[in-house]
């Protein structure tokens, strides 16, 4: 288990504030961000709120799995290490 979770289901006014406050509540929060649209800056419906500790982030997920927060149901989650999806580059006139 790791120390970072994965809280997805957000309302799309949340904030990193919000997220901070409200998980803050399992333990000590290093760092929490709500995933922005690099395009248009708005909410991408997820974020990642990393704990001090592995058992306070296994306290969290037990804890807000299923729980409704800012009226939608959360889904929470260890988070998992991001898969490389290759490419990504400018493709040119193809």
């Amino acid at each position: 288990m790791g120390n970072k979770i994965f809280v997805g289901g957000l309302n799309w006014d949340a904030t990193d504030d919000d997220l901070r406050e409200t998980f803050g509540a399992s333990g000590t929060i290093t760092d929490a961000v709500v995933v922005k649209d690099r395009d248009t800056g708005r909410s991408r419906g997820f974020g990642f709120v990393t704990y001090s500790s592995d058992e306070e982030a296994n306290t969290a997920i037990e804890k807000f799995n299923g729980e409704e927060f800012m009226g939608r149901k959360l889904t929470v989650n260890e988070a998992r290490q991001r898969e490389d999806r290759g490419g990504g580059g400018y493709r040119g006139d193809r």
